[in-house]
């Protein structure tokens, strides 16, 4: 094999398809990217068994070849390149990439191309097409609420499925850890009606959302039971599913919150984030007292001392009081796009349900917590 390549063009590439190799691998072969020259191309492949990346970029192939090379080595050494020079790959042999540009050079092992795992995709019967903006939404305001325990799997990734809403059918994402949910709707792609409800990895949710930055148009999907296969402009990821049943996310949903409060959710946010100041990092709690046309936001730290603010705020329900963890709340004003964020609560111990004045397609639901 031997190429040239602009080391921009070579960069962003390796940039998408290293990410996804994990640093430490008890498998050497995870460690490396298969890099595959042919026609006018380079593609390069890298997986980790769950999820598989591949991604051509364009190249002066002078012999066509494909070998395996170190995915993050090579990333860094192209990195520290100087911007806009060439870059020439070529295998002297089996075991050996040879690494130029400029006076730069660098000699990589090589492991055998043959002992590289393909992730077979099986049959994907359910195919649409996404714009990038909309697959891009969904996950942004959902991805927040995804849990990292490990020990329930099953909420380790976005729930997307077609749910029936008062309006009809709706493409929904939902993600929860269990002290937060966030669920996004928007309309059913053409051809999306009869998919599984599916859970995608919070690895693959990562990995498309880096991709969607670079992109404008649309998505392709295709899916089955048990993988999801995004493909992109020249970059197509697949991955597997979590496999298992995501709970029943509308019984968390509360019904009969009554008392309302409505505020701006720029000064809502910076007051909470400035009273969170002195907060224990290992509760984080803030507590909220509800009067008429106010909202007195405070902090009793043992450690560190008390905080106190006052809002001016549209309530007049009864007088009371909730505490929040205050990371949980800034994560969901965070997602908020309009200028009032609109709070349902029902009693201190009840979840509590926010949402986007701007977006009814969102909402959000917030465990409170003593304080």
């Amino acid at each position: 094999m031997k190429v040239t390549i602009e080391r921009n063009s070579l960069l962003k590439t390796l940039g998408h398809v290293q990410s996804v190799v994990e640093r430490r691998n008890t498998i050497p072969i995870l460690s490396n990217i298969m890099m595959e020259a042919d026609g006018d191309t380079v593609a390069m492949t890298a997986t980790d068994l769950d999820i598989a990346i591949i991604e051509s970029t364009p190249a002066t192939v002078l012999q066509p070849g494909a070998t395996t090379v170190p995915a993050h080595t090579l990333f860094d050494i192209v990195r520290k390149l100087p911007d806009g020079s060439e870059v020439e790959l070529s295998q002297e042999d089996s075991d050996r990439l040879v690494v130029k540009s400029g006076r730069s050079r660098f000699t990589l092992t090589c492991l055998d191309k043959e002992d590289f795992p393909v992730m077979s995709e099986g049959d994907m019967p359910h195919r649409f097409d996404m714009a990038s903006e909309e697959l891009k939404r969904l996950i942004d305001k959902a991805r927040f609420a995804i849990s990292t325990e490990e020990t329930r799997y099953y909420l380790n990734g976005i729930y997307l499925h077609v749910a029936n809403s008062e309006d009809g059918p709706t493409m929904r994402a939902v993600a929860t850890d269990g002290h937060r949910l966030a669920q996004v709707e928007q309309e059913v792609p053409e051809g999306a009606a009869g998919m599984p409800g599916i859970i995608i990895p919070r690895k693959a949710v990562a990995e498309v959302r880096k991709l969607i930055d670079e992109l404008d148009g649309t998505v392709g999907v295709a899916l089955s039971e048990t993988k999801i296969r995004f493909s992109f402009g020249g970059a197509v990821i697949t991955s597997k599913l979590i496999d298992g049943t995501f709970p029943d996310y509308s019984r968390v949903i509360p019904e009969g919150n009554d008392k309302m409060l409505e505020m701006d959710v720029r000064v809502f946010a910076e007051a909470v984030d400035r009273v969170s100041t002195i907060s224990s990092d290992k509760t984080r709690s803030v507590k909220l007292a509800l009067g008429d046309d106010m909202l007195t936001l405070s902090v009793n730290s043992p450690d560190s001392g008390t905080a106190r603010e006052e809002l001016v705020a549209a309530y007049s329900a009864d007088a009371f009081e909730i505490g929040f963890n205050s990371r949980y709340l800034l994560d969901i004003l965070a997602q908020i796009e309009g200028e009032t964020v609109q709070v349902m609560l029902a009693d201190p111990s009840s979840p509590t349900i926010l949402r986007d004045m701007l977006d009814d397609a969102a909402l959000y639901v917030l465990m409170p917590m003593r304080v």
